[in-house]
């Protein structure tokens, strides 16, 4: 990469620490590596940084090329040395050791492979098994005031016989000589972008760091198995239609090592022949007799838990809406309630008797135009 400015490359100036150049490689190299970035021009892009770092991450390297524009002195000819080219081209010279490169890249290359989930360091990438998804109908009641059930599920868990090893007692098991117990191995690849290191599972032990001798009876030698297990649900008061109750590590478990998946019920309630919910409110129509709202009166209208006695003021209107404080559904995790709103409407008779027609047209006529201001408004708009 003749003539190029290896400072400019990797975004540092001339006098920066070897701390700070191997920074701003580490975050380019995580940038612009082509099993994480697939654009077109990464590859070209990663090829430059690492050339550039070759010659800036070696103190004697970037002493020639500080003093003479080149990382071999002013002897080089083009042969020999240990050029970048051989580290995309034809393997890098310094080739591998048991812990990974035997260069400065070690470091920097087991923080990229972190990304994919894989680390040198771990005896072994930790797995999360899947979550279990539910559907549980309440009835409006169980939603409001919270319940207990116990439900059967169906799951994967870990072989308790071999603690999940999959050998006989947990033991009958060596370690695997191909990762060293690790259960990742890293292969190189070379490809006309260069060499590229990719880490996976062991293929000799399947990931799990072991070769098993004797397999456990209880498995099969899996390390897990399918069981149908009762659970406990709790289901907290003020619980709503489409809410989902997740329990953490009730779910199936990684078929190797690692943790359980969550079981994660999705909540459907049942319709109240009376109430109707929004949010923590609750809230009902109530048709009463129209005289009840000329005249006024009390009356008595059931809660969630007993009853309260609502006082009607004379002359209220049909469609008012009276709230009752703190009566209605509990908030969830919380000590407080919603309201109870009650909308009250006027009903008229089915039918009327001869009588009780005479009555309503002698109380009609005693009324004028100015006892129904809505109604007089209307007729003066519409003149």
């Amino acid at each position: 990469m003749a003539n190029k400015d290896y400072y400019q490359v990797l975004g540092v100036n001339k006098d920066a620490s070897a701390d700070e150049i191997k920074s701003a490689y580490r975050r380019l190299a995580k940038k612009y590596h082509p099993d994480l970035n697939k654009t077109p021009e990464a590859a070209e892009k990663f090829k430059e940084i690492n050339e550039a770092y070759e010659v800036l991450g070696d103190d004697k390297k970037r002493a020639n090329y500080d003093q003479f524009g080149s990382a071999d002195g002013p002897q080089f000819s083009g042969a020999g040395g240990s050029g970048f080219s051989d580290f995309f081209g034809n393997g890098f010279s310094g080739g591998f050791s048991s812990g990974g490169f035997s260069s400065g890249f070690s470091d920097i290359f087991s923080d990229i492979f972190s990304a994919f989930g894989g680390d040198g360091r771990r005896t072994r990438v930790n797995e999360r098994g899947e979550d279990i998804n539910l559907a549980m109908k309440l009835s409006f009641e169980e939603a409001i005031f919270g319940v207990e059930k116990t439900i059967l599920v169906n799951k994967i868990e870990t072989c308790s016989s071999c603690s999940g090893t999959g050998a006989k007692n947990g033991t009958a098991f060596t370690t695997c000589p191909d990762c060293n117990g690790l259960g990742r191995v890293r292969i190189q690849q070379n490809t006309m972008f260069g060499t590229t290191i990719r880490e996976g599972a062991c293929p000799k032990c399947g990931g799990t760091g072991k070769i098993i001798r004797d397999k456990c009876e209880a498995c099969g030698g899996k390390g897990y198995k399918k069981v149908q297990k009762e659970i406990t649900v709790k289901i907290p008061a003020g619980i709503d239609d489409g809410q989902t109750v997740r329990m953490r590590g009730e779910g199936n478990a990684p078929r190797g090592k690692g943790i359980a998946g969550d079981l994660n019920i999705k909540i459907q309630v049942q319709n109240h022949k009376l109430f109707k919910r929004d949010g923590f409110d609750l809230m009902f129509d109530l048709y009463l007799p129209f005289t009840t709202l000329l005249l006024g009166g009390k009356v008595e209208i059931p809660l969630t838990k007993g009853k309260f006695t609502l006082d009607i003021k004379e002359g209220t209107q049909s469609g008012t809406t009276m709230r009752i404080k703190g009566k209605g559904v509990k908030v969830l995790n919380k000590d407080a309630y919603g309201d109870m709103l009650v909308t009250l409407k006027s009903e008229p008779p089915k039918k009327l008797s001869t009588v009780q027609r005479d009555l309503l047209e002698k109380l009609s006529e005693s009324f004028t135009e100015s006892d129904f201001p809505k109604y007089k408004d209307f007729k003066k708009s519409n003149q």
